[in-house]
């Protein structure tokens, strides 16, 4: 008896020890189709543009995406056939009301910086290896450059706050980012050595400088937000139309920007 408890014990012990490898990457799985598919909004993706965000094989997005169907987590449009998030999904999220705690402590930063800049000013967080847009201010300048929604999910190295996130990043750890995202870079009209290109100037300049933005005679200019422990965490970005953002002004705004990241860095402690 003795020997048959101790044992019993040792194969407790091992299952505590080995974590069930096999369900583990399946959950994995389906939250990578998620977070694609939360980059097609509302009108939500065809299933190989998530097989090849997700470097998946067809059956295996196909089998994933069917099971998020039947559990509500996922929709599929009958008219386009295309995927998005479901409905379930912000039901869910209600568990969790709150705002999202940078938003709220950046808020009067938002907009005191807004009133002085007077373009469209946006605040990107950093989500895994993607961006996500989570608020949107509206400056007085008759024409604004609308180019985000907030919600607007993007992989890290596609926006100008993306590639400011980057930038904040040590070398490798940025480069292990773009070269896991280089996949889903296609649909945004860049690759690799682009956006690493992109990086290592932003972090020569001590900011990111698009000078064409997402919309054709636009301009960006974003500055990282670095939590406590010097990890970047967010982005503050204005854009522009390029006649608003000439050499002389483009130096005024980026000091703006970068005292106002310093300020939501503050408020955020």
């Amino acid at each position: 008896m003795g020997h048959m408890s101790k044992r019993r014990q040792a194969m407790k012990s091992d299952d505590k020890v080995q974590p069930p490898r096999k369900g583990a990457q399946t959950i994995r799985r389906a939250l990578a189709v998620l977070r694609i598919l939360a980059a097609g909004r509302e009108a939500g993706l065809p299933l190989a543009e998530v097989v090849q965000a997700t470097g998946l094989t067809r059956p295996t997005v196909h089998r994933l995406v069917h099971v998020l169907i039947e559990e509500g987590i996922v929709e599929r449009n009958e008219k386009t056939g295309r995927y998005a998030v479901g409905r379930q999904v912000p039901e869910l999220a209600l568990a969790r009301s709150t705002r999202f705690p940078l938003a709220a402590a950046a808020d009067d930063v938002l907009s005191r910086t807004s009133r002085a800049v007077g373009d469209t000013l946006f605040l990107t967080v950093r989500t895994g290896n993607d961006t996500l847009c989570v608020d949107r201010r509206i400056g007085s300048y008759p024409i604004q450059v609308l180019s985000i929604e907030v919600g607007a999910r993007r992989p890290l190295g596609v926006s100008s706050a993306g590639v400011a996130i980057l930038a904040a990043m040590p070398a490798h750890e940025a480069r292990k980012i773009v070269t896991a995202n280089e996949v889903r870079f296609a649909p945004y009209r860049t690759d690799a050595a682009t956006v690493l290109t992109q990086i290592a100037v932003a972090r020569r300049r001590g900011y990111n400088l698009r000078e064409v933005g997402l919309v054709q005679e636009t301009k960006s200019i974003s500055t990282w937000i670095k939590t406590a422990d010097n990890r970047p965490i967010a982005a503050l970005t204005v854009s522009a139309v390029r006649v608003r953002l000439g050499p002389r002004r483009e130096h005024e705004v980026a000091e703006i920007l970068l005292e106002a990241a310093h300020a939501i860095e503050r408020a955020a402690r």
